[in-house]
């Protein structure tokens, strides 16, 4: 019941509605396979190696993970180029669905991100479900990093779109704080998830005839289960959803905050501005090369935690190596971000120099 009724709460938080129904997994990943898994099956039955799936440059590596371990290959999965924001090109989906049925494959899944990893872009969400509503394809809304946040009045203006996904992972282990374990997909008919994973061996017949009672089993690839549910049922029992709020627009205002202490930092920039909670930025001195530049940003992290004083990771953007903050940790104020920048810009100095 708890996990009945906490996955509820999700469901509208996301605008999902009445009839959806998901159930809680190990993380992210599991999330994202469970929802192509259902996705498979309601569009396709089976495996065909026909079958296309589209998604963004900027996709999480589990979304190639699961559709692997379903038994896609490699070249059945379109990864698409982005926009200046690192948001799905709609162009470049429209073509390549295009080709593709021009040269006989069956597009069947597009993946959109809420939230990705390296720079927290928002796919445009509302346009790919329209688009594949007119297309007849499934939009799975891969969400594990940004769709929680549609707790807050904030996150869900930024999210609007989410509401259309025929299935969406969550992972509450970011924005709402809690410890791992406790992933979440959700679908837009839970009878699609008994439909996919049902299976009914003679030792269990006693059970189905339990009519309305929900068994986790029948709506995901686990049997044997540990109580997920508790742990953010208890969370938002004794916080309170406000708390959580809270929580969330403050991570979503600390990365405008730092985006404005990069901009009036000399020899800084913004590689693009912050997206859902992640800055991407770099230093960036004119009379430097790419090359020097590069080097410069790949030490910065490691004088940082040399320092001690804070952690910060870096990614690569199209050949930039940047550094990546994430400023969703509740805890985080904005003199830790300042001193955090002062501090990474001391070494720059000292670097280059």
């Amino acid at each position: 019941m708890i996990e009945l009724i906490t996955i509820n709460w999700l469901r509208q938080a996301c605008g999902l509605p009445t009839g959806a129904g998901g159930l809680f997994v190990s993380g992210g990943s599991m999330a994202n396979l469970t929802a192509l898994t259902v996705a498979r099956h309601i569009k396709l039955g089976n495996i065909d190696p026909t079958a296309m799936i589209y998604c963004s440059d900027q996709t999480h590596s589990s979304i190639l993970r699961g559709l692997q371990v379903m038994g896609f290959q490699t070249s059945q999965l379109r990864s698409l180029p982005t926009d200046d924001q690192y948001r799905l090109d709609l162009a470049a989906l429209h073509q390549a669905v295009a080709t593709d049925l021009q040269c006989g494959c069956r597009p069947f899944c597009v993946v959109a991100n809420a939230g990705t990893t390296n720079t927290g872009a928002i796919d445009p969400l509302p346009q790919l479900a329209d688009f594949c509503r007119k297309n007849d394809l499934w939009l799975h809304i891969d969400g594990a990093y940004g769709a929680a946040a549609a707790l807050s009045a904030n996150g869900k203006q930024l999210l609007v779109g989410l509401e259309y996904a025929d299935s969406l992972s969550i992972d509450p282990h970011k924005w709402l704080f809690q410890p791992y374990e406790i992933g979440c997909v959700l679908v837009r008919d839970e009878s699609w998830l008994k439909e996919t994973f049902h299976i009914l061996p003679e030792y269990l017949a006693n059970i189905e005839e339990q009519q309305g009672e929900v068994n986790f089993c029948d709506r995901g690839i686990q049997l044997t289960r540990s109580f997920r549910a508790l742990k953010l049922w208890l969370s938002i029992k004794a916080f309170g959803r406000e708390s959580f709020e809270t929580a969330i627009n403050t991570g979503i205002k600390l990365a405008e905050y730092a985006a404005n202490i990069i901009t009036q930092t000399p020899k800084w920039a913004l590689v693009p501005p912050p997206q859902l909670g992640v800055l991407t930025f770099r230093y960036a001195p004119p009379n430097l090369t790419l090359e020097e530049q590069n080097q410069i940003n790949t030490s910065l992290p490691d004088a940082l935690i040399q320092d001690g004083f804070a952690m910060i990771s870096t990614t690569t953007l199209r050949g930039m190596t940047v550094l990546r903050l994430c400023t969703i940790n509740p805890r985080t104020q904005e003199t830790d971000i300042r001193e955090t920048v002062s501090t990474l810009a001391h070494f720059a100095e000292k670097l280059t120099n």
